[in-house]
């Protein structure tokens, strides 16, 4: 029954999602994702793990098919949301870890490939073990796109019955920001991205689709004149008119691309972070207008399973302060662990989401 239950936790790596790299004013730097499904599988928590852990980065012990020469040993302790039901190796969706390399997957259907056989000179790396690996023995983006690209091959290995389409998005503390992407292509890695990650198509894509969007801006226009009859602006927001306002990850895409370039800084962390999440609500899932026609495997595991894919939770996370902030679908407080502050801990450990309802009564 675990096995079966695990094995539904990978189709949780298959999720919608959106992703956005952003600094403030004086110098900090922050990458940050919406979790977008319909569901949150049980186990999922804001997840710790310290450097010096021992993990593999192909096969489980469950399975029985662990790849002994893929054993590493962390280098660095991250943490973010995911879980650690594989003895094997932990499991993150993003996180950020001691060095201030920050990152996460997003769901990339229909465009995902994986190579089917073994690389000379190359080790093997799960898709799902991408995230928490790079974190673990990377300190920078520069770092990451060498890992990638000289010492590991994203292998086609299912676990537990299924391989995750995915594709990545990491950034640092210099402000760089990569997309990598597998497909029929072989293995992109796109350097000095603008920042924005959603969904399928790729992100050459989406880049140039934004010359759909080159006339919108952030002035309104001021009046209408057609054949001597004048009207004045009676309504704001006339500049980003033609901004496209569904849930399809190309409409997303664009309002994020639009938001980070017109959106305005902030100074400190806490007005950064806070104005990312309101960044974020852009392009989050309302419960109720996406309801999906595939809900996936459904095991007696899961709980409070929606009809319809939805932003559940957020997550935001600075490079120079290790913290990793984040809110939740039903709880909009801001919640937060400091990752330079955990170091002294030897194990891993796991905090609650805290997803209930959080109200503050101002006049107690």
């Amino acid at each position: 029954m675990k096995n079966e239950y695990l094995k539904h936790q990978m189709g949780e790596l298959s999720g919608g999602c959106s992703a956005l790299s952003w600094s403030t004013e004086d110098g900090l730097h922050f990458w940050g994702r919406n979790f977008d499904f319909s569901r949150l599988a049980q186990g999922t928590g804001v997840t710790f793990v310290p450097r010096g852990t021992q993990y593999y980065t192909c096969g489980t012990s469950m399975e029985n098919n662990l790849d002994e020469n893929s054993r590493c040993t962390a280098a660095y302790a991250a943490a973010g949301t995911g879980f650690t039901l594989l003895p094997s190796t932990p499991v993150l969706y993003e996180g950020i870890n001691e060095k201030g390399l920050m990152g996460g997957q997003l769901y990339y259907r229909g465009f995902a490939q994986y190579a089917n056989r073994a690389k000379h000179g190359l080790q093997p790396l799960q898709p799902p073990f991408v995230v928490y690996h790079l974190l673990a023995q990377c300190a920078s983006v520069d770092e990451a796109v060498s890992m990638l690209t000289d010492r590991f091959f994203l292998a086609d290995v299912p676990m537990l019955g299924t391989v995750p389409p995915l594709h990545w998005s990491f950034s640092d503390r210099t402000g760089e920001t990569i997309v990598v992407e597998p497909d029929r292509q072989g293995l992109s890695i796109y350097r000095q991205t603008i920042g924005v990650m959603t969904n399928s198509p790729g992100y050459d894509w989406h880049r140039l689709n934004l010359l759909n969007y080159a006339g919108i801006r952030d002035l309104d226009y001021s009046n209408v004149e057609i054949d001597g009859d004048r009207q004045e602006q009676c309504f704001s927001g006339s500049g980003a008119q033609g901004l496209p306002g569904d849930w399809s990850s190309p409409s997303r895409f664009i309002r994020l691309a639009m938001l980070k370039q017109y959106a305005a800084k902030a100074r400190g962390e806490q007005e950064g972070v806070s104005r990312m999440l309101r960044l974020f609500e852009s392009a989050a899932f309302p419960l109720g207008m996406v309801r999906v026609s595939e809900q996936g495997h459904i095991t007696e595991y899961d709980k409070d399973v929606s009809p319809y894919d939805y932003t559940v939770y957020t997550s935001v996370m600075c490079s120079e302060t290790l913290r990793f902030y984040w809110t939740t679908y039903e709880n909009s407080r801001v919640q937060y662990i400091d990752l330079s502050q955990l170091m002294r801990r030897g194990k891993p450990f796991q905090v609650d989401m805290g997803r209930l309802p959080d109200f503050k009564n101002a006049a107690q």
